[in-house]
């Protein structure tokens, strides 16, 4: 291994490939983004250099930042929400009965796509044959609400599937990371006296810190680009009251076709979504960080 690891040749070899996908898939696609935002370009015709204009215009779009606004309270409850996944994991690690058939049913949602699950949604929606307006009804409730186009309550009642598409996800990551936490430590707060919740909140918590803040900056940062499953069920609609900053983007880019105005929007998302993430990690940094062997 040595010997590879000091010729050069070789390295070039293995490094060269990695980095030419790396330009070619990531980097260069970041770059024209960025260039096309500097131009009014309708996708087909030919493009005009106006500078930075369509940034300008973007800082004083009220829909943009209205949207944008949908966008972060969507992170704060995917952000809320890995609290309640976190518990669930660790009620699922405690090897409780059943433990393994309820870990399987949580990860259904990950084996859906987005436009399966949108329709599912769709249908629970349904004002007059939904299954949640009956259970209300059934409830007494006399006045259903309009899940999906009463402009004050669609926002909230489509983070309801989200936050379920993706529970999952998040679970499996904390179930993985609570299992690799030492019996050892445990077995020797137990024998201390300590009680269930004590060590979960003392040693099991504890020492998946670092896999909580990672968890934390893709619940942000996939939430601030969401996209998919809000556009299949409302459209960014009633009048704009769900519409999300990718949602925004991609009206403008093949509705509006404003491709200039779409790529500023899809290279300040992307710096919205840098910035989110640098303040996280700054955030959540540690000085010491727990190790165990």
């Amino acid at each position: 291994m040595d010997k590879v690891m000091s010729n050069k040749s070789m390295i070039a070899i293995y490094v060269i490939p990695a980095l030419f996908l790396l330009l070619a898939l990531i980097y260069m696609p970041i770059i024209m983004t960025g260039y096309y935002g500097l131009m009014k370009w309708d996708g087909v015709g030919k493009m005009s250099f106006i500078g930075l204009h369509n940034y300008a215009e973007l800082l004083k779009d009220k829909l943009f930042w209205g949207s944008a606004k949908h966008s972060f309270l969507l992170a704060i409850f995917s952000t809320i929400s890995l609290l309640g996944y976190l518990l669930v994991a660790l009620v699922l690690s405690a090897n409780i009965r059943g433990a393994n058939f309820f870990r399987k049913i949580y990860l259904i949602p990950m084996l859906l796509s987005s436009v399966a699950i949108a329709q599912l949604w769709l249908k629970i929606f349904h004002p007059t044959n939904g299954v949640l307006n009956a259970i209300l009804t059934s409830l007494g409730v006399t006045h259903t609400p309009e899940w999906l186009s009463n402009p004050s309550i669609v926002l909230y009642a489509i983070f309801m599937p989200i936050l379920w598409q993706y529970a999952g996800f998040y679970i499996l990551i904390y179930y993985a990371a609570l299992k690799n936490v030492p019996t050892s430590l445990i077995e020797a707060a137990r024998i201390d006296g300590a009680s269930p919740w004590r060590i979960a909140l003392s040693i099991r918590v504890p020492l998946i810190a670092e896999v909580m803040k990672v968890t934390v900056v893709l619940a942000v940062v996939g939430s601030l680009k969401y996209f998919d499953l809000i556009y299949v069920m409302t459209g960014g609609g009633p009048n704009g009251s769900s519409e999300v900053m990718a949602s925004y983007m991609y009206r403008k880019a093949f509705k509006g076709y404003d491709f200039g105005y779409a790529s500023a929007i899809g290279f300040f998302l992307l710096l919205i979504c840098l910035v989110a993430t640098w303040l996280i990690r700054k955030a959540t940094a540690s000085k010491d960080d727990i190790q165990y062997s």
